[in-house]
């Protein structure tokens, strides 16, 4: 698997929210955006990040093959990590309300496992087409779904950024999980809403498509963000399948 990412706090903001970790030995990747007041979001985001590569470490993936267990294993994950930060947040006055999307990968021989909770994205660009492999759980993107507003309406609405699930707000994180399988020279693209907001898709296509490392593009794609704006944290992981991670 060749490998970037970056982050970077945006043209507004004082601090930086957003949190990534890789694991290319145990093919997992996990970025977070974090929510809430002072710093608590940061805080949120990190303990997620550092959380769930604990518990990597701690609990081999060599036996987890199958889907189901492969969901088993970051569903229990996650709830535990779940149940830690909003304890957390209940206990401590200076976090209380703290809480942070997530969109993790991991990568088994042909086969993509991904899970999200909030806004955070993941993609899969292949034959120069770039698509979206989940699913956001923002309030204007169930407006879409109802059929009550259209996606072209979604863009601009003022309500675009309102999540309705993370990791923290509740005692039941509710994660979605999906899989498919992946080719040599496929790349799959993680991103913060800070990046997706500001770059346009054909842009993204653009960028994901040059000849450069992927350290090289996850910089680009978040220059430009920056240059377009840079309203919001902005974090990605680029990830392009090579010929050997087939084998595995």
């Amino acid at each position: 698997m060749e490998v970037g990412f970056r982050t970077d706090k945006g043209k507004h903001r004082k601090n930086n929210e957003d949190a990534c970790f890789v694991i290319p030995k145990d093919n997992v990747y996990i970025l977070c955006d974090g929510v809430g007041g002072n710093n608590s979001g940061e805080v949120a985001s990190r303990k997620t990040v550092s959380g769930i590569a604990e518990y990597v470490s701690e609990n081999p993936l060599d036996k987890v093959k199958t889907f189901r267990t492969v969901k088993t294993y970051f569903d229990n994950c996650l709830q535990k990590i779940n149940y830690e930060i909003l304890k957390e947040s209940k206990s401590s006055v200076e976090n209380r309300g703290m809480a942070t999307t997530l969109v993790l990968t991991y990568f088994r021989g042909q086969r993509l496992y991904a899970m999200n909770v909030g806004d955070s994205r993941a993609y899969v660009l292949r034959n120069g087409k770039l698509k979206q492999i989940t699913e956001d759980h923002t309030y204007v993107n169930s407006l879409v779904k109802a059929g009550v507003i259209t996606e072209e309406e979604a863009v601009d609405h003022e309500n675009r950024n309102m999540i309705t699930r993370a990791v923290g707000a509740d005692y039941g994180v509710q994660p979605d999980f999906f899989t498919g399988i992946v080719r040599a020279g496929d790349i799959v693209m993680m991103c913060s809403d800070g990046l997706y907001d500001e770059v346009p898709e054909d842009k993204i296509i653009e960028l994901l498509s040059q000849d450069k490392s992927m350290s090289d593009i996850a910089s680009d794609l978040v220059d430009t963000a920056n240059k377009n704006g840079g309203a919001d944290n902005i974090t990605t992981i680029v990830l392009k399948v090579t010929d050997e991670d087939l084998d595995k």
